[in-house]
This record gives C-alpha cells, structure tokens and sequence, in this order.
C-alpha cells in the first residue's frame, strides 16, 4: 500500500523556508501511516498486535537506525534537509531515547516530512521502501 498523494506541493523554497521541527511533525504523520498501512498488509491482526508492531517502528531508537541505514542514498538537498533538523534545538525529549537517537529521529522525520511536502513521491517510497529492505 502507498501514501496518499499530496495534491499541493510546496516547493523546494517554500518548503525549505519551514521551521526544520515542522518538517517533522509532519514526517512523523507520514511515516506512521506508512508503517501502518505496510503493517496492515502484512497481517490480519487485531488492533493491539498491530498498534505494537507499528510502535517499535516508529520510535526515535528504529527512526535512527533507518536513518543510518539509507544514509548513503540521499542527495545533496536531502542530505541538507536531515542535518538542519538534526541539528535544531528542540524543547522535547522522546520518552525513552537517548540524545542521540532522538535527534536522527529527528532528521529522518523532517527528511520525510520534506519529501511529502514537495510532492516527491516516488522517491519517499524509493527510500521508505530501501529502509525497509534492509532491515
């Protein structure tokens, strides 16, 4: 199964004008319902057996795991677009996560959310689907 398809791009500029934890936030949506509907495929499960098989997903510890994984498949402006968010300073901390991990977790979510945004698909599921493959 695929995302839904944003119908409205933002461009590169408009997008890259947004606060890097607002690319994120909404990477964050967006990954989740990916995790979700690939779980989903995968199983008839109930709820609760899929609500945990989606949880170890998308947590900050998996996020940067995925992160390091497809790593050496980003472009310049991906690659830009994770650091900037990495690096920016965050009021939060996830629950049980080191610094680390949530901070790559973060790059990862704005690198998503980023993606979604400008309306490039193919290579969100091109690199969703690469992570995937090597785990």
């Amino acid at each position: 199964m695929s995302l839904p398809i944003n119908d409205n791009p933002l461009t590169s500029k408009q997008a890259r004008e947004l606060n890097p934890l607002v690319l994120a936030y909404v990477g964050d949506g967006v990954h989740t319902l990916y995790v979700r509907l690939q779980e989903l495929g995968k199983t008839t499960g109930k709820a609760d057996k899929l609500h945990k098989a989606v949880t170890a997903q998308v947590k900050a510890e998996a996020q940067a795991k995925s992160m390091l994984t497809i790593m050496e498949l980003l472009n310049e402006e991906e690659s830009d677009i994770f650091h900037r968010a990495r690096n920016a300073h965050s009021h939060s901390m996830a629950k049980n996560a080191t610094v680390s991990d949530y901070r790559i977790a973060t790059g990862y979510e704005a690198l998503i959310g980023y993606l979604y945004l400008t309306g490039q698909h193919d290579r969100l599921e091109f690199l969703l689907s690469a992570e995937e493959n090597k785990r």
